[in-house]
């Protein structure tokens, strides 16, 4: 896959959720590792959820990870958590916001398990 198929496949997995409930803020850092290598960042503020091609300065944590393994995270195949474990993720910051992220994952969980 490309950049801009895995950023393009993770933004619509991740935005089709429904916000309801999702406060405080959480900044994640997306980096992709080999095939389709590429930075893109994912952040929940005032109850919404923005996913933007850019590297995020302001970030509490960065994912580590490949493309495939991120949408996997992203469709619910794969447990960050588990990911985390086996080595299929890596995460550089505040491990705190990287758990909260899991919020957004079980949103989007729930919404394609429906």
């Amino acid at each position: 896959m490309t950049y801009e198929e895995i950023f393009n496949k993770s933004k619509e997995l991740i935005l089709a959720n429904e916000t309801d409930g999702l406060e405080g803020h959480i900044a994640v850092q997306v980096n992709i590792t080999g095939e389709g290598e590429g930075i893109f960042y994912i952040e929940l503020k005032d109850g919404k959820v923005y996913v933007e091609p850019y590297e995020y300065y302001d970030r509490d944590c960065i994912f580590i990870v490949s493309g495939k393994n991120f949408i996997k995270m992203c469709e619910g195949t794969l447990n960050p958590v588990a990911a985390f474990t086996t080595g299929k993720l890596k995460v550089e910051g505040s491990i705190e916001k990287a758990l909260e992220f899991q919020k957004i994952v079980n949103k989007v969980q729930k919404k394609t398990t429906k």
